[in-house]
């Protein structure tokens, strides 16, 4: 099926200044649409003529013909029967939604009743561009071009030992004329773009050169092996959808990008599985009717396996990229230098390896990276001291007033490396992506043992915005649980609860502290059920969620060993150590800071020797110790201030000073004398 704007300019001089006429133009527009329609009767849904404007000089006419064979013929007839006669006119063929739009026009302007009613003559209204179109796809109108110029681009393409002889095949032409039909369908194999638009764009220009495709216009639907195919929101995937896309393309091409990681062996999806085989049927129906080019990754075995599985007798020609070794890879960057116009170096050639085989992408890149280099130190010497982005992005630091405050904080060098790590880690996959290191989101789940006040907590927050302010998460927002969040009080009720929480925590951070209080004392329950709701959950949302659990260092070690998978998806192990007096003192410090106060030296060095007493003592509370003595210093601070100077006197330096007396000194924790053994 084919799709036609025609347009001229009319020849009665007069027609314009007729139209000025509101009831004139009416007249004529009536006259136009009765006799449009009279001829389209006539033609019992083989071709459709309709006028989408006649206002000025410009006349635009849109054409839906099964067969372009009597065009010509046919509009001719239908000029005469409207009784318009034009002239410098132009014919195209357009796409399918192009001829859409203008049928809209033809009925607002009154030349044709409805076109929906136009569409579903000719089965095509599940393609309509409004709310009823349920099947999402591109078109594209292929541009002509000699032999010379097909052949020419083919050589840039590393496919030569299976696209340059069907090629020959097709140039070769049909020994009887007037049949029609395809011999052979297409299977093409890249992980590259451009190969994969490249290679498509010529095999097709060849075959309408050739007459092998009639139609200029071709679709491109994509879908992939989890079915996610592309079909409108609201809508269900139906067989007739495809049906309608192959009819709306007869005498034309389908290309079908099929999208998929790896190989998927077992774990093929259904809805994956299902969409192949309803492509498949619509393509062995059509087959005569319509070429399809189905595009799948270079690696996919198993994959065109089940393809092929179901497209019955159907016969392909299978395009490969191809690998290039040794001289044929210079050759190659040598064609890419030639049409850059640029003279090759040994630099150029300096990264290929002996016996080692490219793909294109890789020869691209590394030409990209020759051919800049050369224009900025060659051809632009002026810029050779400007670096790279990249560079500038490897130079960059973390972003963020979360990743200060983490710094800052005393100890804890053993989180402030994995921070960094992880930083670094994602930033190195965005830049060295075109060097051929495969993006793989590492699972980030941890566990943070130590005891209170080691800063679990904080360190938790924290990490949530580092997370999001460098673009590893998308919420900044920790959300923070126990075991009353997690653990219904009913049969059946835990696993919705737990993966509601999950849910809440989508593009951020869960953090479970006390996390085997789920289970403490409690085994065969709600808590294991919780715990094994957790382990499905972690595993499902790996890449959009970090899972983190706190707590005692025996208690979490006893928790772990509760469920066999939960220990293998937690990928660092934290330990929160105690904290000893000189980063206790360190913490006061940063403590006072955020509050505006400072210490005497006396006071920093009483405080040491509290810090050295309270660390000895049972359930010492770290950072929320700290935290208490100054609390409680500054209470001191306001009574000594009140009833020792006078309120005149007291200055703002007063306020924020602490002194030695301000801080309690706490009592030495007592030790027993009881002595074991005998003695008198």
């Amino acid at each position: 099926m084919q799709f036609y704007k025609f347009e001229g300019f009319i020849v009665d001089e007069n027609w314009s200044e007729e139209n000025d006429s509101q009831r004139i133009m009416r007249e004529k527009t009536k006259r136009i649409a009765r006799k449009s329609n009279a001829f389209n009767e006539k033609l019992q849904k083989k071709a459709f003529f309709y006028v989408t404007d006649a206002s000025g000089d410009l006349v635009t006419i849109g054409i839906i013909c099964r067969d372009s064979a009597d065009l010509d013929r046919r509009l001719a007839a239908f000029l005469n029967t409207i009784e318009i006669e034009l002239k410098d006119t132009y014919l195209e063929e357009v796409t399918f939604n192009s001829a859409r739009k203008m049928l809209i026009l033809a009925d607002r302007n009154d030349y044709i009743e409805n076109d929906d009613n136009v569409l579903e003559q000719f089965d095509l209204d599940r393609l309509s561009l409004g709310f009823q179109r349920s099947i999402e796809y591109d078109e594209n109108i292929i541009k002509e071009a000699d032999k010379k110029y097909i052949y020419k681009k083919a050589e840039s393409f590393i496919v030569k030992d299976t696209f340059m002889p069907e090629l020959d095949r097709i140039y070769a032409g049909s020994s009887k004329k007037n049949v029609t039909g395809h011999p052979v369908h297409y299977m093409l194999q890249t992980d590259d773009d451009d190969i994969r638009e490249g290679i498509g764009r010529l095999l097709l220009q060849a075959l309408y050169a050739n007459n092998r495709i009639r139609n200029r216009r071709y679709s491109l639907v994509e879908f992939r092996p989890d079915g996610n195919f592309d079909i409108r929101p609201g809508f269900k995937f139906s067989p007739s959808a495809y049906d309608c896309l192959y009819k709306s393309n007869t005498g034309g091409a389908i290309i079908v990008r099929y999208h998929a990681n790896d190989d998927i062996e077992d774990e093929f999806a259904s809805s994956g599985r299902e969409t192949i085989e309803i492509i498949c049927e619509a393509m062995k129906r059509y087959r005569h009717q319509v070429l399809t080019v189905f595009c799948l990754p270079r690696e996919c075995t198993k994959s065109k396996e089940i393809f092929y599985e179901n497209l019955g007798n159907s016969s392909f020609v299978e395009l490969k990229e191809e690998f290039v070794y040794g001289e044929d890879a210079k050759d190659f960057l040598k064609v890419l230098a030639k049409d850059k116009g640029m003279r090759v170096n040994k630099k150029l050639f300096e990264k290929l390896e002996e016996e080692k085989g490219y793909l294109a992408p890789e020869l691209h890149k590394m030409f990209d990276e020759w051919y800049n280099n050369k224009l900025k130190t060659g051809i632009y010497p002026q810029y050779k001291e400007i670096i790279t982005a990249k560079r500038e992005v490897i130079k960059a630091a973390p972003k963020g007033s979360a990743y200060d405050e983490l710094m800052e904080m005393v100890g804890l060098e053993n989180v402030k490396e994995l921070i960094n790590n992880a930083l670094n880690y994602y930033k190195a996959q965005k830049l060295f992506a075109d060097k051929g290191m495969k993006a793989n989101r590492t699972a980030m789940h941890m566990v943070f043992t130590g005891n209170p006040g080691t800063a679990k907590t904080t360190v938790a927050r924290l990490f949530a915005r580092i997370m999001k302010e460098n673009g590893l998460l998308s919420k900044r927002n920790l959300v923070e649980v126990g075991r009353a969040d997690m653990v219904g009080k009913y049969v059946g009720w835990t696993a919705p609860t737990v993966k509601k929480k999950f849910k809440e925590a989508e593009g951020s951070v869960l953090f479970i502290d006390e996390a085997y209080s789920l289970v403490d004392g409690r085994d065969g329950l709600y808590g294991d059920e919780a715990i094994n709701t957790i382990v499905q959950e972690m595993e499902n949302r790996r890449d959009s969620i970090v899972v983190i659990f706190a707590g005692y260092p025996d208690k979490m070690e006893g928790f772990l060993q509760k469920n066999p998978g939960l220990r293998s998806r937690i990928a660092f192990h934290i330990p929160f150590a105690d904290y000893d007096a000189e980063d206790l003192c360190g913490i006061a410090g940063l403590i006072a800071k955020k509050k505006g106060l400072t210490f005497t030296k006396e006071a920093c060095d009483k405080l040491f020797d509290v810090f050295e007493i309270a660390k000895n003592e049972d359930d010492f509370g770290n950072g929320r110790y700290v935290r208490n003595v100054i609390e409680k210093a500054k209470m001191a601070q306001a009574t000594r201030l009140l009833t020792t100077m006078d309120y005149d006197d007291i200055s703002e330096k007063d306020l924020r000073t602490i002194y030695a007396e301000d801080i309690e000194m706490p009592t030495a924790p007592k030790r027993s004398n009881n002595r074991i053994g005998f003695g008198t």
